[in-house]
């Protein structure tokens, strides 16, 4: 058990305005500011919540974060919840890409606008190994024999021999399952 209070279930609202809050914060990568704000700043979901529900958004069709916005949003508020967290998440971001494109269709030539897009991927390629980082702490804080081969393998595979992603998921999610039910069988 933790030693943080639960805090209050989050109403429609909040949950609007705090996904709105996510998307303007990580426009293109969420996915730490969502993590930073679900379990540092709110609270309303434990490091291992969070890594276990992402896990369960990245095996549904749509973006994660979209996914991830539906599933809070229904266990704090049902369908109420779900649909005021997803409009937060789109809304904003929404109308900024249609603004954008259009900026871009008119400046896009510019060697200075070039330059900019590629120093913003090379950020954007940070905020996503921080949050690999982040995400992998509880697991191998917990359970590190278990979780470390995993990781190691899944990064191999996609990032050093570019296997695609749906295969090493297929091929590393029914081991990591059985492995995970092993472990926890032999401890009780």
């Amino acid at each position: 058990m933790s030693d943080r209070p639960t805090p209050a279930t989050p109403t429609s609202w909040a949950l609007f305005a705090t996904f709105f809050t996510i998307a303007l914060s990580g426009f293109g990568g969420t996915l730490p500011f969502a993590r930073r704000t679900l379990v540092e700043r709110k609270a309303w979901l434990t490091p291992e919540d969070f890594t276990e529900t992402l896990s369960l958004c990245q095996t549904l069709p749509g973006p994660n974060i979209v996914n991830m916005s539906i599933v809070v949003g229904a266990r704090a508020c049902g369908w109420r919840g779900s649909v005021a967290a997803s409009l937060g998440l789109v809304g904003a971001p929404v109308i900024i890409v249609i603004v954008l494109g259009m900026l871009y269709s008119r400046f896009g030539a510019l060697a200075t606008v070039r330059q900019a897009l590629v120093g913003l991927g090379a950020s954007a390629s940070g905020l996503i190994v921080a949050t690999a980082a982040r995400m992998a702490e509880p697991l191998l804080r917990s359970r590190p024999w278990l979780a470390a081969p995993f990781i190691l393998v899944a990064f191999g595979a996609v990032a050093i021999l570019r296997l695609p992603l749906p295969y090493v998921l297929v091929a590393l999610a029914p081991l990591s399952i059985a492995a995970a039910w092993f472990w926890k069988k032999n401890r009780q």
